[in-house]
């Protein structure tokens, strides 16, 4: 037994916080893709790591919670705007193309060129050479039908 107490991990706020969570909530749900894990002690494990430090934890909640559970959904919308099965894209595309759609479709408050960009950025950082370019293609399609008013 230490005599040790847990380590608290600030949290964050603000558009810095959103970015950290986007990018945690993407390797979370790359972990999940391979290893199929619970949903809850995934959240566990990336909450408690030292990469959590200013992070939004309730917008990174919401997006492991909202991906994984509205999977077949979000599967489905985008279905028409990618070019292939989502099983056949390298699992960290899959991921983005994920928090992507959800935010586009159920967080109206983040405006679309905020979803794209973050999906943009992520890609560039974690992604396949110029994966990111696809990633830019399929959001923008997506936001295009989605979010037509928001882009008049």
């Amino acid at each position: 037994m230490t005599d040790e107490a847990p380590k608290l991990i600030a949290r964050g706020t603000g558009s810095r916080a959103r970015s950290l969570a986007r990018k945690l909530a993407m390797q979370a749900l790359y972990q999940w893709q391979l290893t199929q894990q619970e949903a809850v002690e995934i959240k566990r494990q990336y909450l408690e790591s030292e990469d959590s430090a200013g992070v939004d934890e309730d917008h990174f909640v919401e997006l492991v919670t909202q991906c994984i559970g509205r999977n077949a959904a979000i599967t489905g919308a985008l279905t028409p705007f990618v070019d292939r099965p989502l099983e056949q894209l390298d699992p960290v595309e899959s991921a983005i193309l994920m928090i992507g759609m959800y935010e586009l479709q159920h967080r109206l408050d983040i405006p679309y060129r905020v979803v794209i960009n973050e999906g943009v950025d992520l890609c560039k950082r974690f992604g396949a050479t110029d994966a990111h370019k696809y990633i830019n293609a399929v959001l923008d399609r997506a936001a295009r039908e989605i979010r037509a008013a928001e882009r008049q």
